[in-house]
């Protein structure tokens, strides 16, 4: 059974944000804005490239911590706020802390970063299983 207590940091995820990753989150989210694919039109609007949607940002939130938890955690809600934009070429470093634990029920803050300055900060819930 994994020990979990407040305050535990989770280890860092370095994830290098590329155009493909921009462009198949945005596509596997069924987001079809040019900002997030469209070079010219993302530098139309006044930004350098193209940059990553919330629903990925929201989606490799959930993967950091489920990949942490192990898989008998469910998400149970993410509550996330988005600051910095995630543009090609740069890396969005993710940290986490356990801020809460209630029996099987456990609150972990995260925030992600990058050059520019904090992309995501999140606090998810998670029902533990059995085996955590």
């Amino acid at each position: 059974m994994k020990t979990i207590a407040v305050g535990q940091a989770l280890p860092e995820l370095a994830f290098p944000i590329t155009a493909s990753a921009i462009v198949a989150g945005a596509i596997a989210t069924n987001d079809y804005e040019n900002v997030h694919h469209d070079k010219a039109a993302a530098q139309a609007t006044g930004v350098p490239d193209i940059f990553m949607n919330i629903l990925t940002t929201n989606g490799l939130v959930q993967r950091y911590v489920s990949d942490w938890s192990g898989p008998s955690a469910r998400v149970a809600s993410v509550e996330i706020r988005l600051g910095a934009p995630n543009f090609v070429g740069d890396t969005m470093r993710l940290t986490g802390e356990v801020a809460r634990v209630e029996g099987r029920e456990v609150d972990v803050k995260v925030s992600g970063r990058n050059q520019i300055g904090e992309h995501v900060s999140a606090t998810v819930t998670l029902h533990m299983g059995a085996e955590a």
